[in-house]
């Protein structure tokens, strides 16, 4: 690519930024690499794997004087720890278990004589085990990528990989490791970026007016969400999860933590829209080479306008179902609607939906304005069908 636009300047610079980028987040990478040391696992005993081999109904235990309920005492074969290959029993209350269920339970560490002569139960319920759907759902996900879009579906897989594999080794561990969350999320977002990119769309000019494009609006969802977290005061204390890390990683801001959700969240609908409106104005550019760098720019967001509030419509839906169990929360409370779009459990779904779609919408134009810039600077010769052959 460097070739095709050696002796023109305005590239070579735009180039050039896609380079400082790379800088600063190889640069950010190694200053918040995690060290170690993190929190502790907050006390929480291993999950064990066991399976149910028999259910029985029973009375739940209850005050005198209070109706009890109907519970099931539950047997399962543990198959993992100090205990495995031999059956033990729990009641649980109020869900689906059946034989052959596969759980994760919790060994409790508890004295010959039980708590005070009363004897307890040695394990308890944790979870039901989720791993082979999840698996089977992937590989089908994985299967129908690859058979639709073939071999870019498979590097669009690729990317994905790394994406998940950035955020559990680097962003996840570094936050917990103490590293500033708002440094962590801008860094890593930047960092999958810049691979994810290249990967599923090829190294061209398309990448670049993408990257470009994303990195800017990124950077000004990030201020916007910052802003909007001091104004409207945004805690982060609004959700269970919440509580918890706030016992157990006791030096963790909340509210940065909110800041750097927002900014994950939205780098996966910017790389969308600015992969595809920079793909349009190569494909218009591949469809008539005469066009000019301001036509380019036109038709291209013709296409645009129709994207961005497509887009939009996905963003504030996506959030809006994250919100919905709070909603109905209120709305058996009877509580107005102002008051529960006021409430920060919804007010931060409000605010990551809004700064992300204006994210989005100045995303569009720069992307397809760089997009268009360097396409027409690219002699005719060099695309065709949409794709930029490299020399």
């Amino acid at each position: 690519m460097i070739d095709t636009y050696r002796g023109r300047p305005g590239p070579q610079a735009l180039l050039g930024l896609v380079g400082v980028i790379a800088l600063f987040v190889v640069i950010g990478v190694f200053a918040l690499w995690p060290q170690g040391g993190g929190p502790s696992n907050g006390g929480q005993a291993p999950t064990l794997a066991a399976e149910v081999v028999a259910v029985q109904a029973r009375p739940c235990a209850a005050a005198p004087g209070v109706e009890a309920g109907e519970c099931r005492r539950v047997t399962v074969r543990v198959d993992e720890g100090p205990d495995a290959g031999t059956p033990h029993g729990f009641d649980v209350a109020g869900l689906p278990i059946d034989v052959g269920d596969a759980l994760r339970v919790v060994r409790s560490e508890i004295p010959p004589g039980g708590f005070g002569g009363v004897q307890v139960d040695r394990y308890s319920f944790n979870d039901f085990e989720r791993g082979t759907p999840l698996l089977l759902l992937a590989a089908a996900f994985g299967l129908l990528v690859v058979v639709a879009a073939r071999w870019k579906g498979l590097r669009a897989l690729i990317g994905l990989s790394i994406s998940l594999l950035v955020v559990i080794g680097f962003i996840i561990p570094a936050i917990l490791g103490g590293q500033p969350p708002v440094a962590v999320a801008l860094v890593g977002a930047l960092a999958v970026m810049l691979v994810t990119i290249p990967v599923a769309h090829g190294v061209s000019p398309r990448s670049v007016a993408a990257i470009l494009g994303t990195t800017v609006a990124l950077i000004v969802t990030l201020l916007l969400v910052m802003l909007m977290a001091s104004l409207a005061h945004l805690t982060g204390f609004s959700s269970e999860e919440a509580s918890y890390l706030r016992a157990f990683a006791t030096d963790l801001s909340l509210r940065d933590l909110l800041i750097a959700g927002v900014v994950i969240a939205t780098l996966g609908v910017l790389d969308d829209l600015t992969v595809s409106q920079a793909s349009t104005v190569m494909a218009l550019r591949a469809a008539n080479p005469r066009l000019g760098r301001r036509e380019l720019f036109r038709r291209g967001m013709a296409v645009g306008h129709d994207h961005v509030a497509a887009t939009v419509n996905t963003l504030v839906l996506a959030y809006a179902g994250a919100a919905l169990p709070v909603l109905l929360v209120f709305g058996l409370a009877d509580a107005s609607f102002t008051s529960a779009v006021t409430s920060e459990a919804v007010a931060v779904e409000v605010v990551a939906t809004l700064v992300g779609s204006i994210g989005l919408v100045l995303a569009a134009p720069l992307t397809t304005a760089i997009a268009a810039y360097l396409a027409s600077r690219l002699p005719a010769g060099h695309v065709a069908g949409g794709q930029v052959h490299m020399h």
